[in-house]
């Protein structure tokens, strides 16, 4: 399975990619705001305070698995001082953005991959800013400066290397913090490959990582150095492509715009068990104005909407039921109201009274660009106009004064039904109510 080692060192050195990585990001944006948590075991918990979705690494230390209960922790936290705290996402999403817009200070060519990591391109700027490692160091410490948030950073030939030099800057304190391949000579980074076993790489999951070692393939050096076109015979051609970054081909490309999506989903489990339609129904409209309103961002309309309702499975002595229903729209639309009646009308389809439900959600499906609609002999232009400016106008409000500011009344007011977030820490960079207060 084996090929030539030399192959590793078949590097361009046209281009330069960086990925930076926030350190533990749920963690680090809670530290940032209250830094008596440093150096105190931290968890973030998912929605109703579930599951651990983010852990210090005082807390990882300790050998807590990310998503595990929080129920099954609590003996464990009492002994040694973990501080549980709820999802601030209204926190994170800012925080994110703070970041981001550090970053497009040093390249303009960038991809937010994810809420903690974004790539960049940075082979016409680092002669601005020295080499690449201290262009790295240069970043780290204005992004902690102005946002209070640790970041790594890591700078390679393709995007996997500079995937694979973030993975190795965060996990060996030698790099302190930024790690550049392209500094390094064939030997020392042949000796890193061998190290890092190969279901580190990016893109390689826990299956793909088992196949690969049944076929003698350990390392991410043994991946780098393996028969090509076997690899594509085996898993296809995004492993292929995967292979050929490592080995310094740039096959992915940055992605300017986050192409859209052909699904829209909103869903959250309920703070408490529903068991009336009118409670449903406020929870199925609070999820149509999220979907409707990432569905107009990307310029697009729905053509159908999916909408469900589940028990919680968990409790066995409850009468169980899951219902779902696709319900087609007459006409293609990304008007909030009309998605609602629709949602509320496949609710009405496949409500049964008697059961004790955990969580609904919707769906918009049948996506597509709204510039390329398609006219028909009945469509009412004055109607249409109208709608597009009503949702202008509320998607504008929200946009400036917090998500839900306005709404459709269907949605409720109190939110009995809404997910438990009882530690919450407060929004301090969006909720005018809850900024922090120095005394």
């Amino acid at each position: 399975m084996k090929n030539n080692s030399n192959e590793i060192e078949r590097i361009s050195q046209s281009l330069l990619f960086a990925l930076v990585d926030v350190n533990n990001f749920y963690v680090s944006c809670e530290r940032a705001f209250n830094p008596k948590l440093e150096n105190i075991p931290v968890v973030v918990l998912s929605n109703n305070d579930g599951c651990a979705v983010a852990r210090s690494n005082e807390v990882k230390a300790l050998g807590v698995k990310m998503g595990a209960p929080w129920f099954k922790l609590k003996d464990l936290a009492t002994e040694h001082g973990i501080i549980a705290l709820s999802s601030n996402y209204t926190l994170y999403g800012d925080m994110s953005n703070r970041v981001v817009s550090v970053l497009q200070e040093y390249s303009p060519d960038i991809e937010v991959y994810s809420i903690d990591e974004s790539f960049l391109r940075v082979e016409t700027v680092t002669r601005l800013h020295g080499t690449a490692t201290e262009m790295g160091q240069t970043m780290r410490h204005h992004i902690r400066q102005w946002t209070g948030l640790p970041v790594c950073a890591g700078f390679g030939e393709t995007k996997t290397l500079a995937k694979f030099a973030n993975h190795l800057a965060k996990k060996n304190a030698v790099f302190n913090g930024v790690c550049d391949l392209t500094s390094m000579s064939a030997i020392e980074r042949r000796a890193w490959m061998i190290k890092i076993a190969v279901g580190e790489v990016w893109g390689v999951g826990r299956r793909i990582a088992a196949r690969l070692e049944m076929m003698d393939i350990h390392s991410v050096f043994d991946l780098v150095t393996s028969d090509i076109k076997a690899i594509r015979a085996q898993f296809g051609v995004v492993m292929e492509r995967t292979v050929s970054e490592l080995r310094g081909i740039s096959c992915l490309e940055l992605e300017d715009v986050a192409p859209p999506k052909e699904q829209i989903m909103a869903s959250r489990s309920f703070g408490k068990m529903v068991h009336s339609i009118e409670e449903l129904g406020e929870a199925v409209s609070w999820h149509i104005d999220r979907a409707a309103e990432k569905l107009r961002t990307q310029g697009s309309v729905a053509g159908a909407v999916h909408v469900f309702v589940q028990t919680n499975r968990f409790r066995e002595s409850d009468r169980q039921y899951n219902g779902a229903v696709v319900v087609p729209l007459a006409d293609v639309s990304d008007d909030t109201p009309a998605l609602t009646a629709s949602a509320l009308a496949g609710l009405r389809h496949i409500y049964r009274a008697g059961y004790a439900y955990k969580k609904c959600g919707v769906m918009l499906m049948q996506i597509s660009p709204k510039a390329m609609r398609q006219e028909t002999l009945f469509d009412d232009i004055a109607a249409r106009t109208k709608s597009a400016e009503a949702m202008k106008v509320m998607d504008e409000i929200n946009r400036n004064w917090g998500r839900g500011t306005l709404r459709t009344a269907s949605s409720g007011i109190n939110k009995r039904w809404a997910m438990r977030s009882e530690s919450r820490s407060p929004r301090y960079t969006t909720q005018w109510a809850e900024l922090p207060v120095a005394r």
